[in-house]
């Protein structure tokens, strides 16, 4: 069995990436990669550059990751980058590049793929610890909302839709991704759940982040994102891994296309 404490050499084991999207995080990024690489899971952390103006991209470059960089703003979209630029990894990891996802959880997050128990592995910031601050009050409430909608429309149990992740490239590829603001993360669990994936939560450590948050930082950056998880939780509700390949055929599309 493979555990957190004893997930293998990255250098003869799988090949893991982590996808790392970033806005204007020169000053927490380093941080990220650094903690991230100590954890010696990794092969590759790629890092992406999602239009910054504070030299993000530079930053993380010089902490040892691999940048590219995507003009074209959204979350999403910054996470399908990603994606297909991790060609040669056989898993990926999700977190965001604010340092509000503790890189100390990789381990827990990557054991359950790993292992073979779970094809999704979702860190909740439930039953971990939160700290006071990390998340607004109208932030909790989505995020409690959205977890209701999915249990009852979906019928997995989901305490959270937090940003740190696992999951199998050619799994989320299978996905067809196509939300590219904030539904992102929930299309892939819903998608998930319909595609017939395991899914699993691991307790994880949410923190304060390092500068203002695109999110939580007003009130009408709140409401906009909640919207578009709310809508990302309905809009799949019929779909399934049958439709995604009708439509990739008729298209000739093979990953997410833009919403």
């Amino acid at each position: 069995m493979v555990g957190p404490d004893h997930l293998g050499d990255p250098a003869s084991g799988p090949q893991i990436a982590a996808v790392v999207p970033s806005l204007n995080e020169a000053a927490s990024i380093p941080g990220v990669i650094e903690q991230l690489y100590l954890q010696g899971l990794l092969s590759e952390i790629i890092v992406v550059d999602n239009g910054s103006t504070d030299g993000t991209g530079e930053v993380a470059m010089k902490a040892g990751a691999r940048v590219i960089r995507e003009e074209q703003r959204g979350y999403g979209r910054a996470c399908l980058t990603g994606t297909i630029a991790a060609e040669g990894a056989e898993f990926l990891v999700f977190l965001d590049g604010d340092a509000a996802d503790d890189p100390v959880d990789l381990g827990r997050i990557l054991a359950p793929l790993l292992d073979g128990e779970a094809d999704l592995v979702v860190g909740s910031r439930s039953p971990g610890q939160r700290e006071r601050g990390s998340m607004s009050v109208q932030q909790v409430f989505g995020n409690r909302l959205a977890a209701f909608l999915i249990h009852r429309i979906y019928g997995i149990e989901v305490t959270d839709t937090g940003p740190f992740r696992a999951i199998r490239r050619e799994d989320l590829l299978a996905l067809g991704m196509s939300e590219m603001t904030y539904g992102w993360p929930v299309e892939m669990m819903v998608k998930s759940a319909r595609a017939g994936y395991r899914y699993r939560e691991v307790p994880v450590t949410y923190r304060r982040r390092i500068g203002t948050s695109k999110v939580g930082g007003t009130l009408s950056g709140s409401l906009k994102a909640g919207w578009r998880i709310i809508l990302a939780t309905l809009r799949y509700s019929r779909w399934s891994p049958e439709t995604n390949a009708d439509e990739a055929g008729r298209t000739g599309l093979q990953t997410g296309r833009s919403s």
